[in-house]
């Protein structure tokens, strides 16, 4: 290595270099090969401006694929090769000015992998990603092993992606969270990815090929000015899915390849992903947010959790399905910081066993399905409380048994309900029903009743379907409360509302007493983003608050019966929306059939938007008489059919 070490200086040409690391790397011990990588790509850094000795790191990059990390997958070849043109399109030359690589160099580059037998390996493990990625904030592309491999490809790039947002933000630490289902970017105070870098990272991860995505570096570097000299950190993590570790090695592939710091938090939650980006970001600021490590999560909960229930009654325990994923992992953790005062009673742990994730259990299953996963209802008592997270942990949803034994479930819509009247409450015994204003942010989805009763009490807005226009919308209240009815959501202090908190002198001991109370939810909630586990604990708090048993909570309101359809439509883009996606801009007049259908049914509302992913469109049918719903949504459906322009065979069927 040393001698590898003096050729950084001297005039060793870049075949003889070539010729010594190989014979150095032959004889080195496998625990010296990734120290001695680091030399060489040191070493060859000064080759790297000239296109002939291009190919000879190309070429030693290929022998040691092939002798040291075997069997090298071709996206992981393909990787190397990116990380290598980017390190040469993106360095700046110590003793002179860029160089950029010309179109001739970079043929033959590409020239030398093709030629190359080891990468004659099948198409589908390409560089090129074999599906669209819609949208690279969180991709969803499908499940199982096949999706893994379209992944593969896209991690490298969502590596390479993180590590220029770090660098255009001054070293700021982005937020990676891999899954088998997509790849979740995180902003530095624990928010969504920027709009305008959805649409960067979303053209760069379908760019067609390796040359046109290191084209669509430079052209970002470029235009946005980042200086590639500063420092780039990434913090990442992972769920339970057995494909994890290839995809987060893909991920490090691209981190690395821009010179980013990568920090690599193993097993956890999603929402633990956010929680840590937003805490590493603030911490020794004045808006420091926690502890940047995972007892820091839990400990901050905790104490929270306990000041808040010191002076109420323990409640019963709790059934959390964990749907076979990462939270059971956090429910694990946690337990043992509120055993006394909360105990768990864990379902749905197998998170070792393949396809068991999300399989009869979890919040999904629960919602779509109208009913508690099998393994619950074998446990659970009459009148007992229970809950689901999904498999990612970052949605919520409560339910339980009523003494006629029928299933009642307790959706985003009832948590937003609780929550929202009890800090609007606390406001106002706090003395700052004039200072902080409580809002509420839903969705077309909504239940309708459950907007109502919302209606008579707190402002609520109405937003496009979508977790980034919720959070946005909350931002403009003081105090803003979200959750969609799949259980996702959480409660938001604005800036204003954060520094009242910490400055505002109450005049009673009431007062005191309730403005302690908002300043410790404040701590319990995480606030970047929905959390299963935070959202948890807060409607344990409430509940313990309002003396409130699952039927005093399921009474607030009555969810009108409602169901939801997709009808399959040959072209998705002739249906346009507005108001918020509750009525249809075109096709022209058919919101006016859909609005005199719903006219004969007592409640009824009905909205139609098209898939941002599919050729389908959906329908929402909400109506008073359970009996009705159903012809409801299938004659509103019958229309969208009619304007879809598909063969009339799959016609919706007709109930009435």
């Amino acid at each position: 290595m040393r001698n590898i070490r003096e050729c950084r200086t001297s005039g060793t040409a870049g075949s003889d270099l070539v010729d010594m690391v190989v014979d150095i790397w032959r004889r080195a011990d496998s625990e010296n090969r990734p120290a001695l990588w680091v030399d060489v790509q040191v070493a060859f850094r000064r080759y790297l401006y000239y296109p002939l000795n291009l190919k000879c790191i190309t070429l030693l990059g290929l022998y040691i694929c092939t002798t040291i990390q075997a069997p090298f997958v071709l996206s992981r070849a393909l990787n190397l090769s990116t990380a290598l043109e980017l390190q040469f399109r993106l360095t700046t030359r110590p003793s002179g000015p860029f160089i950029p690589l010309t179109r001739t160099d970079k043929l033959e580059f590409y020239k030398i992998w093709q030629n190359f037998l080891f990468l004659k390996l099948p198409t589908s493990r390409s560089f090129i990603p074999s599906q669209i990625v819609i949208n690279s904030a969180m991709e969803q592309l499908g499940l199982g092993q096949r999706n893994a491999d379209t992944l593969d490809s896209v991690l490298f790039r969502v590596g390479v992606i993180a590590g220029l947002r770090s660098k255009r933000l001054d070293g700021k630490t982005i937020g990676v969270m891999v899954t088998d289902n997509g790849v979740k970017l995180i902003d530095p105070r624990g928010e969504m990815l920027e709009a305008a870098w959805e649409g960067y990272a979303t053209a760069l991860a379908n760019a067609p090929s390796t040359e046109e995505f290191i084209d669509g570096c430079n052209h970002l570097v470029t235009s946005l000015k980042i200086d590639i000299s500063k420092p780039a950190h990434v913090l990442y993590a992972r769920d339970t899915r057995p494909s994890g570790p290839a995809l987060v090695k893909a991920l490090e592939d691209g981190i690395n390849s821009v010179g980013a710091v990568g920090r690599n938090e193993g097993v956890q939650t999603t929402p633990m992903v956010h929680y840590l980006v937003r805490c590493v970001n603030t911490k020794g600021t004045s808006e420091a947010y926690g502890e940047d490590t995972v007892e820091g999560y839990y400990t901050k909960m905790a104490n929270a959790f306990r000041k808040l229930m010191a002076t109420k009654q323990a409640p019963s325990p709790l059934v959390v399905d964990c749907a076979n994923g990462v939270g059971y992992l956090a429910i694990k953790e946690f337990a043992p910081y509120v055993q006394d005062i909360l105990k768990f009673i864990p379902i749905n742990t197998a998170i070792d066993t393949q396809g068991a994730l999300n399989h009869q259990a979890g919040a999904d299953y629960v919602k779509t399905q109208q009913r508690m996963p099998p393994s619950v209802a074998e446990n659970l008592k009459i009148l007992q409380r229970a809950c689901s997270f999904d498999g990612d942990a970052d949605r919520l949803i409560y339910y339980y048994v009523d003494d006629q034994r029928q299933f009642r479930l307790l959706d985003g819509d009832k948590i937003a309900a609780l929550v929202a009247g009890f800090f609007a409450d606390v406001v106002k015994a706090a003395g700052l029903a004039g200072k902080i204003e409580v809002g509420i942010v839903q969705t077309a989805y909504a239940n309708g009743n459950s907007t109502k009763y919302l209606s008579s009490r707190l402002p609520v807005k109405c937003t496009p379907t979508g977790v980034k226009h919720l959070h946005h919308a909350a931002q403009r209240f003081g105090i803003g409360v979200y959750f969609e009815a799949n259980g996702h959501g959480t409660v938001l202090f604005s800036h204003q509302t954060l520094e009242l908190l910490d400055s505002h002198q109450p005049g009673t001991p009431s007062n005191a007493s309730h403005l302690n109370t908002l300043r410790n939810l404040r701590d319990l909630i995480n606030q970047t983003v929905g959390d299963a586990l935070s959202d948890l604990l807060l409607c344990e708090v409430v509940l313990a608050h309002r003396l409130y048993t699952p039927v005093e909570w399921d009474s607030l309101y009555a969810d009108l019966p409602n169901r939801l359809l997709k009808v399959q439509v040959r072209d998705r883009s002739i249906f346009t929306t507005e108001d918020a996606e509750r009525r249809l801009a075109t096709p022209v007049g058919l919101q006016k059939m859909i609005d005199d259908t719903v006219r004969k049914y007592e409640s009824g509302r009905s909205f139609v938007r098209p898939s941002g992913t599919e050729d389908v469109v959906r329908i929402y049918a909400e109506c008073s008489n359970v009996a009705q719903v159903d012809e409801l949504a299938n004659r509103v459906a019958r229309l969208v059919y009619e304007h879809g322009e598909i063969d009339q065979f799959g016609r919706p069927r007709e109930t009435y």
